[in-house]
């Protein structure tokens, strides 16, 4: 898999991309990441990105021939998902990580000031997308989110392929409480069936636990999960 990502700010993801899951997934080439400095396509002598928008008001909007020339240059003869970062788009979450894990090659600008020009989106965008409903000076970071969701989705990137099948939003419900040692600290303990050594009740557990979780703290996620007879039994247990 390929990611292209195009910001006015490359070296924002220096640490990013050497450290951690992401940094072992370059090195073992399960993916390629690069950031493409957009101030290399600018027109002028200055680097300009960006100007004041017509219609006047305050704030700078990005400008489209640098990024249409840098989403082009990018492509080299693919047809790749082409992500807008914005509070704007569709908002982010497991399942669409998973649809773009999917993907041959993705491309992410990264927005700023006000945004970018509206043309970018009508003739190169295919993707808008937010990680929330808040606003962020720039684009890297919800950049950075949506690479290592769908980074660490590939299959080999995580060691144990059953923590990214355990992970919260994967099933639709949050993810149970975890434990590790002591058994008991500051005292509070470990529920006893973790050290049961019984199985079948730890998943029984954990899918009780996972359903309350999901319940209490995400009322909006549970509504749209299908309960099963079983689920429900845990529920009523």
């Amino acid at each position: 898999m390929k990611i292209d990502i195009i910001s006015i700010f490359p070296r924002l993801f220096e640490a990013f991309l050497s450290e951690s899951v992401l940094g072992k997934a370059v090195l073992r080439k399960f993916v390629d990441i690069s950031i493409t400095d957009l101030r290399r396509f600018a027109e002028d002598k200055h680097s300009t990105t960006d100007d004041t928008p017509y219609g006047g008001g305050g704030g700078m909007v990005m400008l489209p021939a640098p990024l249409m020339k840098a989403v082009e240059s990018l492509k080299n003869g693919r047809r790749p998902r082409v992500i807008l970062t914005t509070p704007q788009g569709k908002l982010f979450n497991q399942k669409l990580a998973q649809e773009f894990a999917n993907e041959e090659q993705l491309i992410i600008i990264c927005g700023r000031y006000r945004g970018v020009d509206e043309r970018v989106r009508q003739l190169a965008v295919t993707d808008c997308v937010s990680i929330g409903d808040y606003v962020l000076g720039g684009g890297e970071i919800p950049a950075m989110v949506i690479t290592e969701a769908v980074v660490r989705l590939i299959p080999g990137v995580v060691g144990n392929e059953d923590c990214v099948r355990a992970d919260s939003f994967t099933s639709g419900l949050l993810e149970y409480p975890n434990y590790t040692r002591p058994e008991e600290f500051m005292g509070l303990s470990v529920p006893k069936v973790l050290l049961s050594g019984n199985h079948a009740e730890v998943k029984r557990w954990r899918r009780r636990e996972s359903l309350l979780r999901t319940r209490a703290l995400r009322p909006e996620l549970f509504e749209k999960f299908e309960l099963t007879k079983e689920d429900q039994k845990l529920l009523e247990s």
